[in-house]
């Protein structure tokens, strides 16, 4: 019975992400239908090298195997012991399944699950990906605010926050109401409706008791991390240089799509707008990280609308091209455990 609860709740998060996508994607289909906006949206697509979204491209997928060795680094942290080239094939079908599998199992926990089965070390296993995602958004976080001091603009973009007033409010007032919307929602559905609140009492005795033994294992895990910082630090070192290289091919194709502004734009949209598509609100941040990534090149760097659209949806492009590896992966059984590396008696990582 609890497993068809959980199932589906699944099911229902999964349902209420599509809709979310098909209405951002019914919204762009009617907006691009009027006024000639999608005859000039291909026309700038027409603009762009071939050559040069190769180079993107390329610069994509050199990212995606820095983050597999990222993972692979935290891996040997915990103990964990699996070939390079397994963590490699992990990380592509996992960006498979964000892109072209919208289902409720993502990236990640195809990257947890398949680690787990070779490894009776599963916590540590599964934490090495949460620690993965939290050093990809620190670098993220590190771009965008060391970059948004050097923002051509960015005495304009303070003006128009509004920071000193609550008048800023309605520039965000739709995320804003949104957002509270959600939670309202959230709060009614948890804690209003009796079966609900049944779940969550029960939840929360089963938390007591398995909350002590969850603080072990993480106290644990993370004194290892501790006791290797010369690692960790590397990680987030690669993370920040894999990101602005993978950002700077963005913006050698945004100039040729009309975006032709400073670089540091790029820096701090990109990494603002993919720590956005974190949120599951969509699949894969569809819809999510376009929205935000042309809305603030129009907003905050009078970039044409058309333009900034072109932008982001090239990206969301070489995003999908560069999944079909994964495609292969799944298709050949590549990410299958008989493929599998595994050292677990290996102390010299």
């Amino acid at each position: 019975m609890e497993r068809k609860k959980k199932t589906g709740g699944s099911k229902l998060f999964l349902a209420i992400r599509l809709i979310v996508v098909a209405a951002g994607l019914i919204w762009a289909c009617i907006w691009l239908s009027q006024e000639g906006r999608f005859g000039r949206l291909v026309g700038i697509f027409r603009q762009l090298n071939p050559l040069i979204f190769i180079v993107a491209l390329a610069g994509y997928i050199a990212g995606q195997v820095a983050v597999a060795f990222r993972w692979w680094i935290l891996l040997r942290t915990q103990g964990i012991f699996i070939s390079l080239g397994s963590a490699i094939r992990l990380v592509f079908l996992g960006l498979f399944y964000n892109n072209f599998m919208p289902g409720a199992v993502g990236g990640d926990l195809v990257r947890a699950w398949y680690v787990t089965k070779h490894t009776e070390k599963r916590f540590e296993a599964v934490l090495s990906i949460l620690v993965d995602r939290i050093v990809g958004l620190v670098g993220s976080v590190v771009i965008a605010v060391v970059f948004y001091f050097l923002l051509p603009g960015r005495k304009d973009i303070d003006l128009a926050m509004g920071s000193d007033s609550f008048g800023s409010l309605s520039l965000y007032e739709r995320i804003f109401m949104a957002a509270g919307l959600i939670i309202a929602v959230s709060v009614v559905i948890l804690f209003v409706i009796p079966t609900t609140r049944r779940i969550m009492q029960n939840l929360w005795i089963r938390g007591k008791e398995e909350g002590l033994k969850l603080l072990q294992k993480l106290g644990r895990a993370g004194v290892l991390y501790r006791k290797r910082p010369v690692e960790v630090t590397a990680t987030l070192v690669l993370t920040i240089a894999l990101q602005l290289a993978t950002i700077a091919g963005y913006w050698l194709a945004g100039r040729q799509l009309g975006v032709d502004v400073s670089i540091s734009y790029y820096f701090v949209f990109f990494t603002l707008s993919w720590s956005i598509g974190m949120v599951p609100l969509t699949v894969g941040g569809a819809v999510l990280v376009e929205g935000s990534l042309a809305g603030m090149f129009v907003k905050f760097a009078s970039v044409g609308a058309e333009a900034a659209l072109a932008l982001a949806l090239c990206q969301r492009i070489i995003w999908m091209i560069a999944s079909l590896a994964g495609g292969w992966i799944h298709l050949a059984g590549a990410h299958l455990p008989k493929d599998f590396t595994l050292e677990e008696g290996d102390k010299t990582g």
